[in-house]
């Protein structure tokens, strides 16, 4: 990370800069904690804060043990987040994460329901090995991460804010688990792969994880210092050239006439307006944890897999000659690059 804040745009306010300074030491001390205790994950720790800073949620791919669970218990800690964990398993029903009403009877004798608040009422909600639950319960979570409460028995009950989910999957070829829906991977606003660690990673883990003094993680931040941040992503200025470049990406990224040849013929479906969103978020929130006001086309190049990867689908007939997401999505993004 960058010692300070690089030369901002002409006429800019003050304040934003000096926030924007100030917001960009302390996600650096927050890095810094992260990285003492996760090893060799320094792309993935990125983008999961990334997506915090954007206000969004996060889904981690990956198959077991890279320490995607150690990584959401850890972030809950170092950002100051009240988090639950929600193990889920294919008995799971979406009133074990929502919560219920159950019959009271009060002294009188009268008897009335009361809500009983479940796991999902908290900042940081841990959907642990999402896609081993059915779509049923997945789906519990559709309205809790688009509009921030959920509705039990005709009634609204708030989620705290800031709220988000960070939910870990295993890769889908895994027995035993089901296809997340459409509708509930467009509402993750990144997609974060994670793959092995390079060998002096995992040197570093076999030493200093397998001793008595294990290292825990430290508080740096609050919810409320994260929600100022939040709110300074969406300050910071978009130059016309990035805004355009987002819309060419994603629209490009779509069945239709818009896109280009040996791309769109392979779609079956892409991405809609939210990704568009989910990738002007992503840039502002790139750029300020690298010491920039305003994002560059650089940066939407870097975020276009993440962003995009899980909201779109191929043609049988392209999965069949061994087309992959990642390798259309390089096609779409080496004509920004040029």
């Amino acid at each position: 990370m960058t010692a300070g804040i690089a030369q901002a745009p002409t006429g800019l306010d003050d304040a934003i800069i000096r926030n924007a300074e100030a917001t960009l030491e302390t996600v650096g001390r927050a890095r810094d904690a992260i990285h003492s205790v996760i090893f060799g994950q320094e792309e993935v720790v990125d983008l999961t804060l990334i997506t915090l800073l954007a206000g969004g949620h996060g889904l981690l791919v990956g198959v077991p043990g890279l320490a995607k669970t150690k990584l959401v218990e850890t972030l809950g800690t170092v950002l100051g987040l009240d988090a639950r964990r929600v193990q889920f398993t294919p008995d799971l029903m979406p009133s074990d994460i929502l919560g219920s009403e159950i019959l009271d009877e009060g002294p009188d004798r009268r008897r009335s329901f009361r809500f009983v608040k479940g796991p999902i009422f908290t900042r940081l909600l841990m959907a642990d090995e999402i896609n081993r639950a059915s779509p049923r319960t997945q789906s519990a979570l559709l309205q809790a991460m688009q509009e921030h409460h959920v509705s039990v028995a005709g009634e609204r009950h708030d989620l705290p804010d800031p709220f988000h989910v960070l939910a870990t999957q295993n890769p889908i070829e895994q027995e035993g688990t089901y296809p997340l829906p459409e509708a509930q991977l467009d509402r993750f606003l990144l997609e974060i792969d994670i793959g092995y660690p390079d060998r002096e990673a995992e040197r570093r883990i076999l030493i200093e994880t397998t001793g008595i003094d294990a290292r825990d993680p430290v508080p740096v931040m609050t919810g409320d210092t994260l929600k100022t941040a939040q709110r300074l992503v969406r300050r910071l200025p978009v130059g016309d050239s990035v805004v355009e470049t987002i819309l060419d990406l994603v629209r490009s990224a779509r069945p239709g006439s818009e896109g280009i040849a040996g791309v769109t013929d392979k779609l079956l479906w892409g991405p809609g307006p939210r990704a568009s969103q989910a990738l002007m978020l992503a840039v502002r929130a790139r750029a300020l944890i690298e010491g920039r006001i305003a994002p560059s086309i650089d940066d939407v190049v870097a975020l276009a897999e993440p962003v995009l990867k899980h909201r779109m689908a191929l043609t049988f007939s392209a999965r069949a000659d061994g087309e992959t997401i990642p390798s259309l999505i390089g096609r779409l993004t080496a004509r920004l690059a040029r």
